[in-house]
């Protein structure tokens, strides 16, 4: 058998090792890990709609007439009418035909690979895509061809080695990064090339875009520019799941082939009553998408006066990079002892070399609390 333990030791001996932290409290920019008060810089919460009244009641009231369970997959007979609501809510915010709900984003990458990819199809992946795309690759048995990050020039001489179905697959907005896909130059080489244009938007929907509505959106394209759209329910919607947004065919096909879909309970119905009331915020409160961007730029300001060497994102994501994987550890340490929690990203996350502190806004912060992160940042990183 595998030495299991040696492994673990390697991971701690190279500071790699991960530990999952208790958090002691629900979801709020003020929290409690492992019984620290710490003000947080880590969360996906980028509206602060996780804890919000309406959000809750509307779960609670759902559960009380739904229970907390699906008790079985949508096609048996877990797909509720509250289910089928969100569906075609996220079709009309999206502006596509359908949409098809997923328990989580991987869940709905690993879906769309197997509904639609078969061995002898190409995949073609920003080479900084998230983990999921890439497992969604190997999961499919297609031909992963992975080109240089946001470079349309090298997909470009990747689609002339491409063979059978071809895919192009990328985040919108990269986790690690918080930079920005070229989508604009992405669809027209889908076009030219008679490719599949698929996009993860998990990180752009509700945040980015005219009303919220992504990063495809703000990219001025629609359904026949991106006609396989991907994005999460557990960011700026604050609550969990995922969904694929397209055609009649597209969906259609997952419905009968995502095995991802087929062969998994249904998300709770409370979830999606949740989630209906979060997107009915995202329409409403536009202050909270302004907000948010104006934290940012007080931030990367604030990060320029002081010498700080942020990576370039306009996004709620704002890396911090480190290098080694020992400093960017150290530093997080030195914030938490200042009361911030700030996680270190270490590799195999991100690439050899390039730890760093990944820093996340949301409309929650305060003013006042991203100028005490920007001191501390300060006086961590400058006397590191």
């Amino acid at each position: 058998m595998r030495d299991l333990g040696a492994a673990l030791q390697r991971r701690r001996a190279e500071g790699l090792y991960r530990r999952r932290r208790i958090a002691g409290r629900a979801p709020a920019v003020e929290t409690v890990i492992d019984g620290e008060r710490l003000l947080c810089f880590t969360s996906n919460d980028y509206l602060g709609l996780a804890g919000h009244p309406s959000v809750v009641a509307a779960f609670v009231e759902a559960a009380r007439e739904w229970g907390v369970g699906a008790g079985a997959a949508h096609l048996v007979n877990g797909h509720t009418r509250l289910h089928h609501e969100l569906e075609e809510a996220l079709a009309d915010f999206t502006g596509r035909p359908r949409a098809l709900l997923f328990s989580s984003g991987y869940m709905a990458n690993l879906g769309i690979a197997s509904a639609l990819c078969r061995r002898g199809d190409s995949l073609m992946q920003d080479r900084l895509n998230h983990a999921s795309l890439l497992d969604a690759a190997r999961f499919s048995g297609a031909r992963l061809l992975r080109y240089a990050h946001r470079d349309a020039a090298d997909l470009a001489r990747r689609l002339d080695d491409a063979r059978g179905e071809k895919l192009i697959v990328s985040d919108a907005v990269f986790s690690m990064d918080g930079d920005v896909a070229p989508l604009a130059e992405l669809a027209r080489l889908a076009r030219a090339r008679d490719a599949w244009l698929w996009i993860d938007d998990a990180h752009g929907f509700g945040v980015l875009g005219p009303g919220g509505r992504g990063s495809v959106a703000a990219a001025g394209l629609d359904g026949a520019g991106v006609p396989i759209l991907m994005a999460t329910l557990g960011k700026a919607l604050g609550v969990a799941g995922a969904f694929v947004a397209g055609d009649e065919a597209l969906i259609e096909t997952l419905i009968q082939f995502a095995r991802t879909y087929v062969y998994t309970t249904a998300q709770p119905p409370a979830q999606a009553a949740a989630t209906l009331a979060a997107l009915a915020l995202l329409r409403d409160e536009s202050w909270r998408r302004g907000r948010l961007r104006a934290l940012i730029q007080r931030f990367r300001a604030g990060a320029a006066e002081r010498g700080l060497p942020l990576m370039d994102s306009e996004t709620a994501i704002q890396p911090l990079p480190a290098g080694d994987a020992a400093r960017a550890s150290a530093w997080s340490e030195g914030l938490r002892r200042r009361g911030i929690l700030v996680s270190a990203i270490r590799p195999p996350t991100v690439p050899e070399g390039g730890a760093r502190l990944r820093v996340t806004l949301s409309a929650a912060h305060q003013e006042a609390q991203v100028d005490r992160l920007l001191d501390a940042l300060g006086e961590v990183v400058g006397c590191a």
